[in-house]
């Protein structure tokens, strides 16, 4: 079991920056691959980076690459999610999950916990 708790979200103009913290407790850190999701109003929730158990291999969605970072320190038991320049297709909420199982995952239902999402609000 692991409970995932975000932080970091807020309002930015377009162009902006956030970066998005993801504290987990419970279970060890290092077994869980790591996701950021987001999910915008009446659309279904889709994976925006994912970094797997050994941080050795990542990976982005398009319309976010070269502009969003995932890291994960797991002496921290923290993973983040640096967001630059920022457009307002990028406003969602924004949800932190683990997975167990081996691989990066990149739907929702191939991961096991959750945490509550923080808002990320990008005006024009």
């Amino acid at each position: 079991q692991v409970q995932l708790v975000e932080s970091g979200g807020g309002l930015v103009q377009a162009g902006g920056s956030l970066t998005l913290s993801c504290a987990a407790s419970g279970r060890t850190f290092n077994s869980y691959a790591m996701g950021w999701f987001r999910q915008a109003p009446g659309k279904e929730r889709k994976i925006v980076a994912a970094k797997s158990r050994s941080g050795m291999s990542t990976y982005y969605e398009d319309s976010v690459k070269g502009r969003f970072t995932i890291s994960k320190d797991n002496a921290k038991n923290t993973v983040y999610l640096q967001m630059n320049s920022l457009k307002p297709e990028d406003t969602a909420v924004y949800y932190c999950a683990a997975r167990l199982g081996y691989g990066l995952g990149s739907v929702s239902s191939e991961y096991d916990y959750w945490g509550q999402g923080t808002q990320v609000t990008v005006s024009s």
